[in-house]
């Protein structure tokens, strides 16, 4: 071999690949596994949460809700506190948190004590996310990136599949706290395994917008706090934190309009397939949070479904976006991006429309028909629109566009979880006996609890007639998704390996683990 030859063999990106790179893998997976296991489990266990801790509606929105926000507004910040003091220990930093407040919800003993629980999660989870990928795209080169990024996703899946049924397990055996703990021995093996198996690596640091990541915060919370407050309270009630929302939301604008780093790049929104792949994003994640959170209450309070067999049922949805999540990867080179996310979206209205149509008595078949529907349509539509978003940002700002995708995947889902449950707490206590207590004209699980059997049954009948709208509602949003991704989403490209950044070496500091 001459000297030109080994050179290049060495110097080649094989031979540059860190070899405990799958290893890492495993570790980034398990991250990962982490925070879609606890919002999965965590659906399963809303009706036990609610008749144990007597928490209201707006009590269990704000126990998804604070994790949410939290969790939406610190990504794209924790992202360049990743890059500035280290990926490894931002992440490390976030599984510790996450950790230590899974105890915390596991024993609370009142509803405020769970929801500060989940806020602190919704810390840990926002370190955790973005230092995963930012992993991920330095170990792994272009060739091999793919296939990595499709393990990860696979993961996630197989979260979205066992979640549910381990957290069943749970509650069958055990009180609705131990779907917590669930989190608490993965959380330490993947520190274990961080610490002993992955580099540290750090990449250019940019300035912290400290003014943009305030006011979004402030400004989304006020935003689903008085839409969480305004069916009960009006706008007499509710005005001050409307106020408070709209002032902050147009300083966050002016702000990052203005900023030299700004925390989101507004720019980007000039893009017409960024602009229609955000907006179908929004929407879908908006229908799909407020789904998972009604219909759970709706099998087991108005079926009398059982926690497993409420998270059997669930079953359907993600074995089916796990098949359809396949199909679409193959199809989508062929086809392109838009006519897979336009057909996804069609599918899951069709899921969310079967959902509306339940009654007080439907079959074991019907919900899991729908489901299997809205997890199909979810399975295309999601990585379809999640590619087109990601290949219409610039290579350079690719790490950017990664975390502004999940920014914009967990507001969607605050804002649903808001807007749909207040749709349902509204119709559900209109559709109620003004004769009934004001306790279970708020909630169904306290009418479930009395032991009338005429209350019950009225219950039953109120929440249906609640689920259905809010399931129209969602349906709608997801048309009109479908209609801006067709005429948006028009010459739209999925994102590939190559599109994602490689850090120069000159830039990257990269220290072996110890």
């Amino acid at each position: 071999m001459s000297a030109k030859e080994m050179t290049a063999a060495v110097t080649s990106p094989a031979a540059q690949r860190n070899p405990k790179r799958w290893l890492i893998l495993v570790v980034l997976c398990l991250s990962s596994l982490l925070l879609v296991i606890d919002n999965m489990v965590l659906n399963v266990a809303i009706p036990e949460i609610s008749t144990d801790l007597h928490a209201g509606a707006q009590d269990l929105q704000w126990v998804i809700d604070g994790y949410i926000l939290v969790f939406a507004g610190l990504l794209l910040t924790s992202g360049s506190l990743s890059d500035r003091c280290g990926r490894r220990l931002v992440m490390i930093i976030g599984l510790v948190l996450f950790g230590a407040a899974s105890l915390l919800a596991a024993y609370a003993s009142n509803p405020e004590m769970l929801i500060a629980g989940r806020v602190v999660m919704g810390l840990g989870g926002a370190l955790i996310m973005p230092s995963t990928l930012s992993i991920l795209i330095v170990v792994f080169d272009d060739d091999e990136r793919p296939k990595a990024i499709a393990a990860w996703s696979t993961v996630a899946m197989i979260g979205m599949v066992g979640g549910p049924v381990m957290g069943g397990i749970m509650l069958n055996h055990f009180w609705w706290g131990s779907v917590f703990l669930i989190n608490v021995p993965i959380a330490i093996l993947a520190i274990v395994a961080a610490l002993t198996l992955m580099p540290e690596s750090k990449g250019p640091a940019r300035p912290t917008d400290l003014p943009g990541m305030l006011f979004s915060v402030v400004g989304l919370t006020s935003a689903v706090w008085t839409i969480i407050e305004f069916p009960g309270k009006g706008i007499a009630g509710t005005w001050p934190g409307l106020l408070i929302a709209l002032i902050t939301l147009s300083a966050f604008v002016i702000r990052e309009l203005k900023a030299e780093h700004p925390m989101l790049p507004l720019h980007l929104f000039r893009n017409r397939v960024f602009t229609g792949s955000s907006f179908s994003l929004v929407l879908v994640t908006f229908a799909n949070a407020g789904l998972m959170l009604v219909l759970t209450q709706y099998l087991q309070f108005v079926l009398d479904y059982s926690p497993i067999k409420t998270a059997l049922a669930f079953t359907p949805m993600a074995l089916s976006a796990i098949v359809f999540n396949m199909v679409g990867a193959g199809l989508t080179p062929k086809l392109g991006v838009r006519p897979v996310a336009v057909a996804g979206l069609l599918i899951l209205a069709a899921g969310t429309a079967i959902l509306a149509m339940l009654s007080v008595d439907s079959a074991f078949w019907m919900p899991a028909l729908a489901m299997a529907l809205v997890g199909a349509g979810a399975g295309l539509a999601i990585p379809a629109a999640i590619g087109a978003l990601m290949g219409a940002v610039p290579p350079e700002q690719a790490g950017v566009g990664s975390a502004l995708n999940d920014t914009i995947q967990q507001t969607g889902g605050a804002l649903g979880v808001a807007i749909l449950g207040a749709i349902l707490s509204s119709t559900y206590r209109n559709a109620m006996p003004s004769s009934a207590p004001t306790a279970i004209r708020e909630n169904i699980a306290p009418a479930m609890a009395s032991g009338n059997h005429d209350l019950i049954a009225a219950a039953k009948e109120a929440f249906t007639t609640g689920m259905s709208t809010t399931f129209w509602s969602a349906g709608a949003c997801v048309l009109v998704a479908s209609v801006a991704a067709f005429f948006l989403m028009r010459g739209a490209k999925a994102a590939t390996g190559e599109g994602l950044p490689v850090e120069a070496p000159a830039e990257p500091e990269l220290v072996e683990a110890r």
